[in-house]
């Protein structure tokens, strides 16, 4: 069949497996570039979150810039008849290919990271296809939550904290700048963000391997977060999300003193860049931001995507310093650090009150925007043929 992108809201029902495919390989050839070196790379990785964003990223990057095995857990919907798979699926795949055809080992789980059955798979596969981890990376994104302690299914939701919310924001399907007013959240709304966005599934899974014997002498648990500038704190730091955000967060103390009582490396918490991902999209205020970032930073020589804050995270943080990893005054890995440079911020506050839509293409990076978001499904790279009949259910 031929496959051509369908957009709604802020996803794309669709997704290119040939597309997601020549990604990956692109991904590939930039983890390649940045190697990393020396005794304590990683040998055995596990990604919880790992199909798509930052965690397909940091799973490239483990496997192709440190050699190492991995092992993939996501949660993605299959192709079925003339229904194509999600991006993640053919992400995955892809990923699985190209690790395979290098010589690593990759194994992938696909379930429900929340529920008790898909982290007792991942203990099954671990034990049975070579031990321990060196590296643990967490990087879930969901809208919900069943907590397998209570039965019950808690919802996250993107909303203000304490006062209604009014700012610029972009429609991305009409190309308009407009403003948008959200209510503020409740306090239980805070709570089940929390509990499906927090820190606690983190907590869960590395008491899992712990006991399990699953996390290696001086193992490394990484999770990430995104702070950002002023202008997205209403509706993001200071909000519903940037408060589970904290909790994950500050939970690194506790999961860090765990491991540290079992002769392993300790939990961090990455702050990245802002990017464009299926679970940014869906932010109000951050589309608009994203796009004026990726015209300023292009400009500047420092725009990054996944890929390269993941290279960077690496080789220069995690395993190339030799002064160990480098952390802010809350114990934090900043690889935002080129972002929130005042030159960089400082061209965010000059230009957001002189946005509108009549503007849009001359102060911002939509194009580029767009461009990235056809990406993260397959569609829009320059080397596959979308009037080419694809078969969806075995592309690969």
């Amino acid at each position: 069949m031929i496959i051509k992108p369908r957009i709604k809201g802020f996803v794309c029902i669709t997704a290119h497996p040939s597309g997601c495919l020549a990604n990956l390989r692109d991904q590939v050839e930039v983890a390649l570039s940045n190697k990393v070196e020396g005794e304590g790379k990683p040998k055995r990785v596990l990604v919880v979150g790992a199909s798509t964003g930052y965690g397909l990223a940091s799973r490239v990057s483990a496997a192709f810039s440190a050699g190492a095995d991995t092992m993939g857990v996501y949660f993605e919907r299959p192709p079925k008849g003339e229904k194509t798979a999600s991006a993640g699926f053919y992400n995955s795949a892809a990923f699985c290919k190209l690790a395979t055809e290098a010589g690593l080992s990759a194994v992938d789980v696909n379930g429900d990271a929340f529920s008790n059955e898909c982290k007792e798979e991942v203990v099954k596969r671990a034990k049975e296809t070579g031990g321990p981890f060196d590296l643990v990376v967490y990087s879930l994104a969901s809208p919900r939550r069943t907590d397998p302690a209570d039965g019950n299914t808690y919802r996250a939701c993107l909303k203000p904290i304490g006062a209604v919310y009014k700012n610029k924001t972009l429609d991305t399907d009409r190309k308009e700048v407009k403003e948008v007013t959200i209510d503020p959240a409740s306090e239980q709304e805070v709570a089940d963000t929390r509990k499906v966005m927090g820190g606690e599934d983190w907590e869960a899974w590395t008491d899992l391997l712990l006991a399990e014997g699953l996390l290696a002498p001086g193992c490394l648990n990484l999770a990430y977060s995104y702070i950002g500038p002023e202008v997205t704190w209403p509706i993001y730091r200071n909000g519903t999300i940037g408060k589970a955000k904290e909790h994950l967060e500050d939970s690194a103390s506790a999961i860090s003193e765990k491991m540290k009582a079992a002769g392993c490396g300790g939990a961090f918490v990455s702050v990245n860049k802002a990017v464009v991902t299926q679970a940014s999209s869906a932010i109000p205020v951050v589309p608009l931001y994203v796009s004026m970032l990726f015209k300023i930073m292009g400009e500047l020589g420092t725009h990054e995507g996944c890929i390269e804050q993941t290279s960077r995270l690496f080789s220069d943080r995690l395993y190339g310093s030799k002064e160990g990893i480098e952390l802010d005054d809350k114990g934090r890995i900043r690889l935002d650090d080129w972002e929130m440079e005042p030159k960089v911020q400082s061209r965010i506050v000059e230009l957001w009150p002189q946005i509108c839509t009549e503007n849009l293409r001359e102060l911002t990076s939509f194009d580029k925007y767009q461009k990235d978001f056809l990406s993260l499904f397959g569609f829009g790279h320059p080397s596959v043929d979308y009037e080419a009949e694809v078969d969806p259910e075995n592309p690969y």
